[in-house]
């Protein structure tokens, strides 16, 4: 075996755990993240972690296509309530909280609120239209297969560290709330109350 072959395949290696710990450590049904001290969150006993509306960071610009192949950028929805669900089609949680978040979408559509995916990890489209089409997911997910996507939100920011993650992004474009474990409807329409009530 060659020095070079032997380095590609030690690479292809180390890349391969790296991508296997993250996997690992995501999909888990989530744990408390603590908040305070310099981050400016405060997460509750719900799990839910949550900012003050003057202190909130402005969420990163996101945009790409989405598992349908169309173009999204989330500056078209301005002005909106957004729901930022991160998921996986190979990931037990996502199944369990899909049909909450579709059924949440569709009862608040009328009321400003905007849902929109972040489908990673999975190696191609197919079983992330598959899971949308099976639990009836009717808003779009932009498809981050490597985690590109993710990587923009500030470290110390409420950003999706694990899979699931939900964060709600305010009507000004700033991040006001986020959970890290499978949502149950009743605490998915709890995070969202306090900002609905926001003028």
């Amino acid at each position: 075996m060659s020095v070079r072959t032997s380095r590609s395949r030690a690479a292809l290696l180390s890349a391969g755990a790296a991508a296997l710990a993250l996997t690992l450590s995501a999909c888990a049904g989530g744990g408390i993240e603590g908040g305070g001290g310099q981050t400016g969150f405060i997460t509750g006993s719900d799990g839910i972690a949550t900012v003050e509306k003057g202190d909130r960071d402005t969420a990163p610009d996101l945009s790409g296509k989405t598992i349908d192949g169309e173009q999204l950028d989330l500056s078209e929805f301005k002005g909106k309530i957004i729901v930022l669900n991160v998921w996986g089609s190979w990931c037990a949680p996502c199944r369990a909280e899909a049909p909450n978040l579709a059924k949440v979408s569709e009862d608040l559509a009328d009321q400003g609120v905007q849902f929109v995916g972040i489908n990673t990890r999975d190696t191609s489209t197919r079983p992330a239209v598959a899971f949308e089409e099976q639990y009836k997911v009717e808003y779009p997910s932009l498809y981050d297969p490597t985690g590109k996507l993710l990587l923009r939100f500030e470290k110390g920011s409420l950003n999706p560290q694990l899979i699931p993650s939900t964060l709600v992004i305010d009507r000004e474009g700033k991040l006001a709330a986020r959970t890290q474990q499978a949502l149950s409807e009743e605490k998915l329409r709890k995070m969202l109350k306090p900002i609905l009530a926001e003028k």
